[in-house]
């Protein structure tokens, strides 16, 4: 008997297979991400595609919906009340966003195109207040005090369209929101019985700008249930006389 060379195995231990890494489903097979036949591969191609469709299918809708009421503030259709939508505070201060959004309202009320502005944002907690500062920004920049109307428990779009309706008497406006909002806004006061046009401020597009315009895309299913069940607000209270207040300080 010749001496079997070193490194080479036995004949008897047969061919050695390869050793496949990963996942394993039952009875220890590799689980494939991907389907082996075409027909599998088709059904999952369309799945894919459903899901997408299904989850751009409420914001089309808010687009076709809310396009021809879009406007800018020199063609905006004349409205008694502005509605400014809250964006945030930095340090007590609205943030550019807000700013922006305030300073097109100014813009409104000089031009004469509105007579008074309803401010609606978050005061859920003390340190917080968006329609104060929405307020002390709209003075400072030469709209009177007596032409501003607060809102605190504009907690969300939905929220403040149906206080605007419900508790400042509010049945026709311009709502005043960046442009990647304006649409959902638009949209959901209408649906709350006001009819709304809308003024799309422009923002730098910078990371919240983005942020903002991917949110929308799953903001826009949370609306159109909004819309079609049309939920009660988070805190909805008695009505408040100060819109027709103020609109009665002077003629239209």
């Amino acid at each position: 008997m010749g001496e079997r060379r070193p490194g080479r195995p036995a004949r008897w231990l047969g061919r050695v297979r390869p050793v496949r890494l990963g996942r394993r489903g039952r009875r220890g097979r590799p689980v494939r991400p991907w389907p082996r036949t075409r027909r599998g591969q088709r059904r999952l191609v369309q799945a894919v595609m459903l899901t997408c469709v299904a989850a751009l299918a409420p914001a089309t809708w808010m687009h076709t919906a809310a396009d021809d009421r879009v406007r800018t503030t020199a063609d905006v259709p004349a409205r008694q009340v502005a509605v400014v939508f809250g964006a945030g505070l930095w340090e007590g201060r609205p943030t550019p966003y807000l700013a922006h959004r305030l300073d097109a309202a100014v813009e409104l009320y000089r031009a004469g195109k509105v007579k008074v502005v309803l401010v609606t944002g978050d005061n859920s907690r003390e340190e917080y207040d968006e329609p104060d500062a929405m307020r002390t920004y709209l003075r400072a920049h030469g709209v009177p005090d007596g032409r501003i109307v607060s809102d605190f428990a504009g907690f969300d779009t939905w929220d403040s369209c149906v206080r605007a309706k419900k508790i400042f008497g509010v049945d026709r406006a311009v709502l005043v929101t960046q442009g990647f909002h304006i649409r959902r806004a638009i949209t959901l006061c209408r649906s709350a019985g006001i009819d709304a046009y809308g003024v799309g401020v422009d923002a730098v597009h910078d990371a919240t700008w983005y942020y903002g315009g991917a949110r929308e895309v799953f903001a826009a299913g949370k609306a159109a249930l909004e819309a079609t069940f049309k939920p009660h607000p988070r805190f909805l209270g008695p009505q408040e006389p100060g819109v027709a207040r103020a609109l009665a300080a002077d003629d239209w």
